[in-house]
């Protein structure tokens, strides 16, 4: 987990309450802050158990889409929409991939054009190692029961449909 702040008071409360006063209501901004603060921590965990495997979280999230897959292969563009990533984040999460050994790269005989990424065995364990201490670690919600966690999800699916991300 990131480094904690130990701060006597809550940075982000303290803005709301500026901001209430200055501009209205801080409701929206609070909770868009706290969002992105919540995701810095977890970004900052999920890198930390990562690391030792040679991953950031992104990579191992790419492997994890491979494994998930029937053959072990998907086609770039297929990568980037699953991952919700720009096709050019796709091509240099492979290209790093494949210099680990954890993915190769071939011609996607349905598409002359395409290339597929295919995960190799050293990526399937790589996948098994981080998810089991992923798992252990609660994906850095520990301070959350599942009947919180389940919340959270749904109000988060609710700002990712307004959003177009997938039709409910």
């Amino acid at each position: 987990m990131a480094e904690p702040l130990d701060l006597d008071f809550d940075p982000i409360d303290r803005a709301a309450s500026i901001w209430r006063e200055r501009f209205g209501p801080s409701e929206a901004m609070a909770a868009a802050t706290s969002i992105m603060r919540v995701q810095q921590l977890l970004i900052g965990e999920f890198d930390r158990i990562c690391r030792p495997y040679g991953l950031t979280f992104a990579r191992y999230e790419a492997l994890v889409l491979l494994s998930f897959s029937r053959t072990g292969a998907l086609p770039m563009a297929k990568i980037g929409e699953r991952l919700m990533v720009h096709p050019t984040s796709v091509t240099n999460t492979i290209q790093r991939l494949e210099g680990a050994g954890f993915v190769t790269r071939e011609p996607n005989p349905r598409d002359g054009r395409g290339t597929l990424a295919r995960i190799t065995q050293s990526g399937r364990d790589a996948v098994g190692r981080v998810t089991t201490e992923l798992m252990e670690a609660e994906f850095g919600l520990r301070a959350l029961g599942g009947d919180d966690r389940k919340q959270v999800f749904d109000i988060l699916r609710g700002l990712r449909v307004a959003a177009g991300d997938f039709s409910d």
